[in-house]
């Protein structure tokens, strides 16, 4: 059958199974936005910015594992987009970004809204393409959500000249794809899976360090099995949270620059670390020369690229998180050592020891509403069980300190770029695919500005999102790093011209609550609940003096932690 390029990219997305395609038109892709207004197996959703496009894209296949689809325009269009590609590079989450583009024989010319998408998105994307051929469509299609979904996922964006979506070619989607030079590895070496297993087993302070890739791979029942099989301490990091249930005893809490006392002590005085999905980065490891010392260390990623490139390890091992602890359950379970557990308990009792810290009690208030009790109090009131995405601050933080995940993807924030306004269109992502869940996005009065007018969205798709604005009229953790490196300079950190968010919301056709009295938190949390088919705001008058605590300054090791 011959088909208009439009008409092959829409035939393509329903042979993937696309639920939901976000994004914005515009003259470069108006051929494809006509042929999607002629179907009805994938949903369009309008959003007001294409960075809210590429975010909701993210948060939904955070939540699914399945991949997220955008679709924007050229030039200003491609370039808005960039910021959500590359948030979602770092975090190894997988779209497909297409980007429209000028006709091909105008591509160099400068021509209206023209850009270089491919050049400008190669050093944040897994792969990118520019599709100069219609005859190529569907192929390039089918290798792009290959690309994007196995091995270590990522972003790969398809740049789409307008004449192509335009030329007609004879439809046919390929079943496989077969790259020469894309083989991900997923089954581990089995020599060094045996050898990581022998030093394990004769561990005596022995820790689990687990990150974004236990997630990723659906591992979260195999690593639990794992965990609870050796007995060990198990630590997350901010990706890899509900990778491990948070409430089970063996949970030391998250790791690094914000993370436990008793985490990060274990992390620094053990003898044998185990890292599973993580990728050692600096808000994890403190000051390389001082991270874990007396560690012989056993890295499995599926990404043999990072696999000492920060930290040197003893035992490399590259393949699926799930395929390598399945072969390493088996070879527990056969193997003749017998771990030392009067060592073990000796270890579990100095764990208990740097447990009774504390680190996160704070100073309750009846006169003033103190972040971390908003955060325990969400978590009581939804029992847990609540998809919770965050923007990217101190109120990130203490969502990530008081909020226990006892499950994968329910914690849907951004990791490695650090993205403020990321959370309120992740929510909507995360809100379509799981139309009956509570989905909560906590953020703070810098951050939601950002990404505000995607409140239009929530409003048109009736997504009944709770936002949860911890509002203490600065950029939070700019202020806590003046206080403590700059001497209490405040430069430019304190927000001067905050809007009313509740008029601001109401204006918008939500519902706006605006909380001042530490004794009204709870009360107003179960309201907003109440209200299942309504997205409401929730603006929290918090202590503006409040700081996030265990925290790691520049240069410290992970045992030399600020608690106060």
């Amino acid at each position: 059958m011959e088909l208009t390029g439009a008409e092959i990219f829409v035939r393509c997305l329903k042979e993937e199974g696309v639920e939901y395609l976000f994004g914005y038109p515009g003259g470069a892709v108006l051929h494809t936005y006509d042929a999607l207004f002629q179907q009805q197996d994938v949903q369009h959703i309008l959003v007001r910015h294409e960075q809210g496009a590429t975010h909701a894209a993210d948060g939904y296949a955070r939540s699914t594992g399945k991949p997220g689809v955008v679709l924007v325009t050229s030039g200003p269009g491609a370039t808005n987009a960039v910021t959500g590609i590359a948030t979602a590079y770092m975090d190894s989450i997988p779209l497909v970004v297409f980007t429209g583009q000028v006709f091909t024989s105008l591509i160099g010319n400068d021509a209206f809204q023209e850009v270089d998408s491919v050049g400008i998105t190669r050093p944040c994307v897994k792969h990118n393409f520019l599709v100069g051929d219609v005859k190529d469509l569907a192929a390039t299609i089918k290798q792009a959500f290959y690309i994007a979904t196995s091995g270590r996922p990522g972003p790969v964006v398809i740049d789409l000249p307008k004449d192509v979506t335009a030329a007609k070619a004879l439809y046919a989607y390929p079943e496989t794809v077969q790259l020469r030079s894309y083989n991900p590895v997923v089954k581990g070496h089995a020599g060094q899976i045996k050898k990581a297993v022998k030093l394990m087993l004769s561990a005596t302070r022995p820790m689990v360090y687990t990150g974004g890739g236990v997630v990723l791979d659906n591992a979260a029942a195999t690593l639990t099995e794992f965990v609870q099989t050796l007995g060990y301490p198990v630590t997350n990091t901010l990706m890899g949270l509900g990778g491990y249930p948070a409430t089970d005893r063996q949970f030391l809490g998250m790791l690094g620059m914000h993370g436990t006392y008793e985490a990060n002590m274990a992390m620094h005085h053990c003898d044998v670390l185990v890292a599973i999905g993580a990728r050692f980065d600096d808000r994890v490891t403190g000051a390389i020369e001082k991270f874990c010392p007396t560690a012989k260390i056993v890295h499995i990623d599926i990404d043999p690229t990072s696999i000492a490139k920060n930290i040197k390890v003893d035992i490399p091992i590259v393949g699926g998180v799930n395929s390598v602890l399945r072969s390493m359950l088996k070879l527990i379970a056969d193997s003749d050592i017998t771990p030392d557990k009067e060592a073990l308990g000796s270890w579990w009792k100095q764990i208990s020891e740097w447990r009774q810290q504390d680190c996160l009690k704070f100073e309750s208030s009846a006169d003033v509403i103190k972040p971390q009790q908003v955060v325990q109090a969400l978590y009581e009131i939804t029992g847990g069980d609540a998809y919770v995405t965050t923007d990217v601050g101190q109120h990130q933080m203490w969502a990530a300190q008081f909020y226990k995940f006892d499950q994968p993807r329910r914690w849907i924030t951004s990791g490695g770029l650090g993205t403020m306004g990321f959370g309120l269109p992740a929510a909507m992502g995360v809100q379509l695919a799981h139309p009956a869940e509570t989905v909560a996005c906590i953020t703070g009065d810098g951050s939601i500005q950002m990404c505000l007018q995607e409140l239009s969205t929530c409003l048109q798709y009736r997504l009944p999102i709770k936002v949860i604005n911890l509002n203490n009229g600065y950029l939070g953790m700019v202020r806590q790093w003046q206080e403590i490196f700059y001497q209490g300079r405040y430069a430019m950190s304190y927000m001067d011209a905050l809007p009313d968010f509740v008029k601001l919301a109401e204006g918008y056709g939500h519902v706006g609550m605006r909380i001042e009295k530490s004794g009204d938190v709870e009360g107003a949390l179960k309201e907003a609940m109440a209200m299942k088919e309504r997205l409401v705001f929730l603006d929290f008058k918090t202590d503006a003096t409040e700081n996030v605590y265990p925290m790691i300054p520049a240069g410290a090791g992970l045992n030399e932690m600020m608690l106060v």
